[in-house]
């Protein structure tokens, strides 16, 4: 029963008197019993620790037998002399030798996995136009006759505690009286933002359409035939050979996903770019009922998209900002908590809308937990994981695990702003500084929760601060409906100034 209680946070609300009733004169107030994420702390997964470690070695391989078999060549030259290879090697000899030295070489780095490097990266800022307050959100809701005075009241509510601020941004056909949402309200919506988002791209790094060989773009909700990939094919005139995917319906942890998979093709298209785009359309998501759990996403989803240029050409490092050091998926599909904590459905009217259950805090905890146990022994300096083992191999019995300190391994963290009480509860969980919430923080209250492009407004956020130095890792963790919870670790390889386009910079 100890350990179901931890599962909970607990909240006195103080309502004041009451005014009438055979009550009036009293004070009234009433307890709230919310879900929050699990104790860190309580227990340690090795089943994730293990599989950290499996990562670990297998990406290590090649790094290890190479110092090995260069001592070796070079123990077996040291019993040479150059007189001898000057008495017993003739011209034709040499050229063999350098042939053979260069065939290893050639063998050694078409085996090693070759780096994945981001060259840039873009976020589209909407227009001032479609900027909006919680003020105005609540009156343009009141007016637009799709809500019930409970509904506006909770999402006035929530709005209040959201860490929203006034400056995010929403197209206004979502509030339109007696107007049903269209697909083509969301293309042209999605249309705004990524061709934005990408034409930011192509000018801070000077590449063209024709350069592009890999495309993936991912978007939750709006799944259109042709395909949003076809649709940036398209505008842009790609080449017919373009490599393009679109994933849907993968929420908003679907953006590293995308990074993944690019990725995995940059490995079978050497030497290719790879053009990455998250977007979400809110117009399509917009849901026009009462029921509490599916008005959430009208309070916090808010436009947005981010584009990415990937390569794994070697000499493109010297242009890029950074590398891919790590990249850790977690799926909680298989649990039916976890599986139906976020789901697209309808309620009683036939009215479409995301539904966010009371478990989704919990499940994602969970999700959380067994990504950055996966995570650690990746990116955990030595001196963290030997006392973690030596903890838990002489712990006394009922003595809680050592929990590593995870701010050892990363210099900045961009954790994706889903809410102000998710945010608060996985620093509390992670014993984080306010330094690392600061991004997601920012970005929360400026823009908003904009799904899977959240995190690179983050990242964006730090660069308009000249905070990236050279050397620095950035942790990029986001979650979304299955459940799933993933992390990608980046390693800056400059000192990355304030860019001339940014989200954060105000033309």
């Amino acid at each position: 029963m100890a350990m179901k209680q931890e599962q909970f946070s607990t909240e006195i609300v103080n309502r004041g008197l009451e005014n009438s009733g055979p009550n009036a004169g009293s004070f009234y107030f009433y307890v709230k019993v919310r879900p929050r994420l699990p104790d860190f702390l309580s227990s340690v997964n090795l089943k994730y620790v293990k599989l950290g470690y499996g990562y670990m070695l297998s990406h290590s391989f090649y790094f290890l037998v190479a110092p090995v078999l260069l001592v070796i060549l070079g123990v077996e030259l040291r019993k040479f002399t150059w007189e001898d290879f000057d008495q017993k090697c003739d011209v034709t000899d040499a050229l063999f030798i350098v042939g053979l030295l260069g065939l290893i070489l050639y063998i050694y780095l078409d085996l090693t996995p070759r780096s994945t490097y981001l060259v840039d990266f873009a976020c589209y800022r909407p227009p001032n136009e479609l900027k909006i307050s919680k003020e105005e959100f609540i009156e343009l809701a009141r007016k637009s006759g799709s809500f019930n005075d409970a509904a506006i009241e909770f999402q006035q509510r929530a709005l209040k505690n959201s860490g929203i601020g006034n400056e995010t941004y929403l197209p206004r056909v979502i509030f339109s009286p007696n107007q049903k949402i269209t697909l083509k309200d969301g293309r042209e919506e999605v249309g705004e933002i990524m061709f934005g988002a990408i034409k930011d791209l192509f000018a801070a790094t000077k590449i063209k359409p024709k350069d592009i060989r890999i495309l993936v773009v991912n978007s939750g909700l709006l799944n259109t035939t042709p395909s949003l990939s076809s649709m940036v094919v398209n505008h842009f005139k790609f080449n017919h050979n373009i490599h393009s995917f679109n994933l849907g319906g993968m929420g908003c942890a679907a953006g590293i996903i995308a990074i993944d998979l690019a990725k995995d093709l940059l490995l079978a298209y050497p030497g290719a770019y790879a053009l990455v785009v998250s977007a979400e359309a809110v117009t399509y998501s917009w849901y026009k009922g009462n029921e509490p759990d599916m008005l959430l996403p009208n309070c916090f989803f808010r436009m947005g998209a981010s584009a990415m240029l990937l390569s794994s050409f070697r000499l493109d490092r010297w242009r890029s900002k950074y590398e891919l050091k790590q990249l850790v998926r977690t799926s909680k599909a298989m649990d039916n908590r976890s599986f139906q904590s976020i789901h697209l459905r309808e309620d009683a009217e036939g009215r479409q809308g995301i539904s966010v259950s009371k478990d989704v805090i919990e499940v994602g905890g969970h999700a959380l937990k067994a990504n950055i146990t996966t995570l650690g022994p990746l990116v955990l300096p030595v001196s963290e994981q030997l006392h973690f083992f030596t903890n838990m191999l002489f712990k006394k019995e009922k003595a809680k695990p050592y929990i590593p300190d995870y701010k050892l391994a990363f210099n900045h963290a961009c954790i994706l702003a889903a809410s102000k009480k998710v945010l608060d509860e996985i620093q509390k969980n992670l014993e984080l500084t306010e330094e690392y919430m600061e991004a997601s923080r920012k970005t929360l209250e400026r823009f908003g929760n904009t799904s899977s492009s959240s995190i690179w407004y983050e990242l964006a956020y730090l660069e308009a601060n000249s905070r990236i130095k050279k050397g620095d890792r950035i942790w990029q963790v986001a979650f979304g409906s299955g459940f799933k919870c993933n992390s990608v670790v980046w390693k800056a390889l400059r000192n990355v100034g304030k860019p001339k386009l940014s989200p954060w910079i105000e033309d």
